[in-house]
């Protein structure tokens, strides 16, 4: 599967942004999907993944109760609803899908290109 991530951008703290990633292909809804995000000079942390049928999500600490994530089988894309972000959720999100199970957040290995998310204090 191929995977294509946008709607970054750049937003006021407090604002809200959704992501999107896009795949390619017919085989999306047998992937567990996830976004990713790496700040300057950090490593890539995990933020939140789903389940193939979008039933079951886990997030980061950091992101809980601010991000939500979905996604629709039958658009083959899934999203990143942010809100109330801060300063330190500025990075590169990446989104990314697997075979595994979504819970594995070490069995990813299908990447898209990456969308800037910054924050302004």
């Amino acid at each position: 599967v191929q995977l294509q991530a946008s709607g970054g951008g750049l937003v006021q703290a407090g604002g809200s942004l959704r992501l999107s990633c896009t795949a390619s292909g017919r085989t999306f809804r047998y992937h567990a999907m996830a976004w990713f995000r790496q700040a300057p000079g950090k490593e890539r942390e995990f933020v939140a993944t789903v389940s193939r049928d979008g039933g079951s999500r886990n997030y980061a600490d950091s992101v809980k109760g601010r991000f939500t994530i979905s996604r629709d089988n039958a658009k083959n894309t899934m999203y990143l609803q942010m809100n109330s972000l801060k300063p330190e959720d500025t990075a590169v999100y990446y989104c990314a899908g697997s075979t595994n199970s979504y819970k594995n957040i070490n069995g990813y290995d299908y990447w898209g290109q990456g969308t800037q998310v910054t924050v302004s204090s």
